[in-house]
């Protein structure tokens, strides 16, 4: 018998299980995505509660949740999702700590994830993007209820790897989600090109038997008037349609102001060090559910957002038109645009003997409006005068396949999924062939550029023994550019003691050339300046429709300890061996002269190592397994993230970070948090842009920082609550120095103290 509080349980559904569990481990296995257990009542039977909150995450390393270790013998992705490098962000975590506006802003605070620039040579450096173990932004794969999420490839990519945007994990307001899987290491292979670093899968909350609903508004009020605050309102609406029928529906308005203008003047080595820029967001997304039978289920979806940039005076060279770009500036003029639409059907099939299916299509379209920019020398990048705008139009076509078929073979019990994958990228880039080719080249005529892949992949999750699983896989890719592509994988656990835990992985995996950096008829030019050292210009850079896939391999090993009365602790090394990086760096390759030019390619480059730990230790001060007070840490320490040719840092990230918060139930009603991130050294590249030995400024490193935090939330009725706190409680600040080299580690600009206020009205 199990008590259950409605409140708690109100619009969540299990996704099952496969296999044979004791009664425990099934409740473990359903309840804990959720943000539940379930605990012995008095009386008899079970009750059901919230997990205590994590860390900032409920799941800080390896040991996924505050609960026995669930020995589950499910899908291969299942158990890959009890893997030392996989977290899980609960909605109770996102309403205990909300974000201002970008999910991100939470995410970074799981192991091994960092904000970072698409690049480390500073250019649009308050642009922060997941980086997840050191890997950069452009080797962390988002998705949304499984889905690729790629809308920032309509970003123009230039030479250092930098693009325009601020990634794909602002397209969901916070109050939709149902939690956030974070996917680090072998246990993200699975997942195909360009999750070498990891994967962020934002899952949405899905329609319930009862109408129900809520609408959240929330408000950042900055201590510091240069900074920009954030506004916000969403709602979600849920409910059935009919026996058969039921719906989800949610939508948000936001605008977060940007920063002054000049908010680094007193810091800044150079007069093109912007602050932070504002954003407006608008979504809407419906999703349709038809419970055709117990046995089959089939999903549509549609939704639209926008986002609009309020610029600051970011660009990421320099300018002949200075008065123009200070005009915008003042203005907080709305100079991109960015436009997201997407449709699905996803059908969801139980085959009795067969297994379980999932089959997934989906188109998802993006509009990036970009004010039109200089091509070439100090004012490429830079937005022209007078304002007027080029569109690039991306079109991602994605179908996705799986089946999972529980057998037994030679007395092992197993689950083993066989799966297909097909992705259609289509860009129409005019701004791509803006700038013309060096003379004796015919210029291009066609903006459009495509790739077509298909993947093929199997999986085995084998229970070996009762305290072993091992899960093997292959997956096989295929890019009409690139051609075909094998990713092995392998992981394991084994329960030495019901306390303790060893698991360990290892897996290839890959990144394939984007459509920028694989399209000859992409041509970048600098007019000397940016020319390697030693070498007079014009350079040029040409897109390399030969360049191979970025290649690594991905290890992790590590233990968990959990003492079933809401103490755990984890420890996990992890390394990946990564070569064939794309880089565009003039600098690292021979240079092929022309008698009126230089010329160059977008090459891969050789080897780089990035290694380091990752862990947590979680403790319960009061109450049964820490409900009314306990400590929750997590930690990441790296090694290395460099190339071993020029031990320049794949992306700056900090040496360590430290997460802990003290998580406090004052009441049923009245709950509090203090909140503590430690950052450690963040070092410069030593080597600039054009290959030069960085000096002065430019090897400036940023020192070891903490930032702290309270806040708190009460809880009036089923219908009412009230959420409050302040972030960067001391006001510690680093302020951004240039948007180039000359900056060193100091990039971008960390917030001062800000209060925030939320308010939630349900029914």
């Amino acid at each position: 018998m199990i008590a259950i509080d409605p409140a708690l349980t109100a619009g969540k559904q299990s996704r099952g299980l496969h296999g044979r569990y004791a009664p425990a481990q099934a409740l473990d296995a359903l309840l804990t995505p959720h943000g539940l257990r379930a605990v012995p009542a008095a009386s008899g039977g079970y009750r059901l509660v919230p997990l205590p909150q994590a860390a900032p995450v409920s799941t800080a390393n390896g040991p996924v949740y505050d609960i026995e270790a669930v020995q589950v013998l499910g899908t291969a992705e299942e158990e890959l999702k009890q893997s030392l490098g996989v977290s899980v962000i609960t909605a109770r975590d996102i309403q205990e700590r909300p974000p201002a506006n970008d999910l991100s802003e939470l995410i970074r605070t799981v192991p091994g994830v960092n904000l970072t620039g698409a690049s480390s040579s500073g250019a649009y450096g308050n642009q922060r993007q997941i980086d997840i173990r050191g890997m950069g932004p452009e080797n962390t794969m988002v998705l949304i209820d499984g889905k690729p999420v790629q809308s920032r490839e309509a970003a123009l990519m230039r030479r250092s790897g930098e693009r325009d945007t601020h990634g794909d994990t602002n397209w969901v307001p916070a109050e939709a989600v149902e939690r956030i899987e974070v996917i680090r290491g072998p246990a993200a292979a699975r997942y195909g090109s360009g999750a070498a670093g990891g994967v962020v899968n934002i899952i949405t909350k899905k329609p319930t038997d009862k109408l129900s609903g809520s609408a959240t508004t929330y408000f950042s009020f900055p201590d510091n008037k240069d900074e920009g605050g954030t506004r916000r309102l969403s709602f979600n609406l849920s409910g059935p349609v009919s026996e058969k029928l039921s719906f989800r529906l949610y939508g948000n308005v936001a605008k977060t102001d940007a920063d002054s203008p000049d908010i680094n003047a007193g810091q800044a080595v150079s007069a093109n060090a912007a602050g932070r820029e504002g954003m407006r967001n608008k979504d809407i997304d419906g999703l349709l559910r038809w419970d055709i039978n117990p046995d089959h289920v089939v999903e549509l979806e549609a939704g639209f957002s926008r986002q609009g940039n309020i610029y600051t005076g970011e660009y990421p060279v320099s300018t002949s038109d200075a008065a123009f770009i200070e005009q915008l500036a003042d203005e907080g003029a709305e100079v991109r645009r960015t436009y997201r639409q997407t449709a699905s059907v996803t059908h969801r099939g139980k085959w009795g003997a067969l297994g379980d299916s999932r089959l997934t299509f989906q188109y998802e379209g993006t509009r990036n409006l970009d004010c039109v920019k200089g091509t070439a020398g100090g004012p490429e990048g830079s937005c022209t005068a007078p304002l007027n705008f080029n569109e690039s139009r991306l079109e991602n076509y994605y179908t996705n396949g799986e089946l999972h078929t529980p057998f037994t073979l030679g007395g092992f019990s197993q689950v083993l999924t066989t799966g297909f994958e097909y992705r259609h990228q289509r860009l129409n880039d005019p701004n791509s062939i803006q700038q013309s080719p060096p003379s004796g080249v015919a210029a291009a005529t066609d903006p459009v550029s495509r790739a077509d892949s298909y993947a093929l992949y199997v999986e085995d999750n084998i229970e070996i023994a009762q305290s072993f699983i091992l899960t093997p896989g292959l997956r096989f890719d295929h890019h009409d550019r690139f051609g075909g592509n094998f990713s092995p994988s392998l992981n394991a656990t084994f329960e030495a003691t019901p306390e303790i835990t060893f698991k360990g992985g290892i897996a290839r995996v890959f990144k394939a050339p984007n459509l920028y950096q694989s399209n000859p008829n992409y041509w970048y030019t600098t007019r000397g300046n940016g020319c390697p050292v030693g070498v007079s210009g014009p350079c040029y850079i040409q897109g390399n429709a030969s360049l191979r896939p970025e290649i690594g391999v991905n290890k992790e090993i590590g233990v968990q300890w959990n003492n079933h009365a809401g103490a755990d602790a984890s420890l996990t090394y992890f390394r990946n061996d990564y070569k064939n990086k794309i880089v565009a760096d003039m600098f690292s390759q021979p240079t092929t002269a022309f008698p009126s030019y230089k010329y160059y390619q977008w090459y891969n480059a050789g080897k780089a190592l990035i290694h380091g730990l990752e862990g947590n230790l979680n403790i319960p001060l009061v109450g049964e397994a820490g409900e009314t007070l306990k400590l929750l840490n997590n930690f990441t320490y790296m090694f290395s993230n460099a190339s071993k040719e020029t031990h320049q840092p794949l992306s700056i990230i900090p040496k360590y970070t430290v997460n802990s918060t003290l998580d406090w139930r004052i009441t049923q009603s009245l709950r509090a948090q203090a909140t503590a991130t430690f950052y450690g050294r963040q070092k410069a590249r030593t080597l600039t842009s054009t290959g030069a030995d960085a000096a002065g400024d430019a090897l400036s490193s940023v020192s070891p920082y903490a930032i702290f935090g309270i806040g708190g939330s009460y809880t009036f009725d089923k219908h009412y609550r009230l959420g409050f706190g302040i972030n960067n409680l001391f006001d510690k600040t680093i302020e951004r120095r240039s948007n180039n080299s000359s900056a060193g580690a100091y990039t971008y600009n960390e917030p001062g103290r800000v209060y925030y206020l939320t308010a939630t009205v349900s029914f």
